[in-house]
């Protein structure tokens, strides 16, 4: 093959050609022909040329929505679990490995009749004062029973100004701490984490159970720092102090202390 410049016909260039080279040539062709169109087959046209592409996203979808019924039904599982765990601690039985304090949540929801409300028959009424007045009252049983607690040096979850104090009348089983925004949360003794989730009345909830029975509950956090089954040691930072929650009207901790299945005033045990 020569190619000729067309005004004087002068030979630029020229090629030869052989059977050989043109087989090859085509040969060459037709393989990059070939791939190319089964690379856009697979990728760019699988939709309207390969009858396999719509069996293979169905079944993409299947599995995706097994992991998330899986995923479900664990967190079910673990849910029950947890309430049935915490329900046992209630009832007197301390060998439950872990507690989940979801179901103390819940009972705040309840309204608790008032002492005041309860009739006691005359006779009742005069042995509860004897009893009050002597040695054994409730109050001495209480100092001796938590006497452990007292010798324990628990750190400070957060430093600020108490808003709402502990009242088991009111339903309140805990103090409100009112702190800066963005101010982090500390663990008051080494523990476990047994609950770190949200709730529609308290927002983001951790709880740490720590050892001899004792939970310790940090409730309208902003953002929570741990999961559950982690170890935290006493000064670690848990969470950051918020306003999540509808059983809130701003920016603070509420924080409660249970021991065997008993609310505790925190400012009894924790300095704020």
């Amino acid at each position: 093959m020569v190619i000729r410049n067309e005004e004087n016909l002068e030979e630029k260039s020229s090629f030869g050609f052989t059977y050989a080279k043109l087989l090859v040539f085509s040969i060459v062709v037709f393989i990059v022909v070939f791939i190319g169109s089964l690379s856009l087959a697979q990728t760019l046209l699988s939709k309207w040329f390969d009858p396999r592409y719509a069996q293979r996203e169905t079944n993409k979808k299947l599995d995706q929505l097994a992991l998330k019924v899986d995923s479900l039904y664990q967190e079910e599982d673990n849910k029950d679990q947890f309430i049935q765990n915490f329900k046992r601690v209630f009832n007197g039985d301390t060998t439950g490995a872990t507690i989940d304090p979801a179901e103390v949540l819940k009972e705040q929801d309840k309204p608790i009749k008032p002492v005041n409300s309860i009739r006691l028959e005359p006779t009742d009424s005069q042995f509860r004062k004897d009893f009050e007045q002597s040695e054994l009252s409730l109050i001495t049983l209480t100092s001796s029973k938590y006497r452990e607690l007292r010798e324990t040096f628990f750190f400070t979850p957060i430093t600020g100004i108490i808003s709402d104090k502990y009242d088991v009348k009111k339903g309140h089983y805990g103090v409100d701490i009112v702190a800066k925004t963005n101010e982090p949360i500390k663990c008051i003794a080494d523990g476990t984490v047994i609950m770190s989730s949200w709730t529609q009345d308290a927002g983001y909830v951790i709880a740490i159970q720590h050892r001899g029975n004792l939970i310790s509950i940090f409730k309208h956090n902003a953002e929570l720092l741990k999961k559950v089954g982690n170890f935290v040691n006493a000064g670690e930072i848990i969470s950051i102090v918020g306003n999540s929650g509808e059983m809130t009207d701003g920016p603070h901790l509420h924080f409660e202390l249970w021991y065997n299945g008993n609310s505790l005033n925190p400012e009894e045990f924790v300095t704020f």
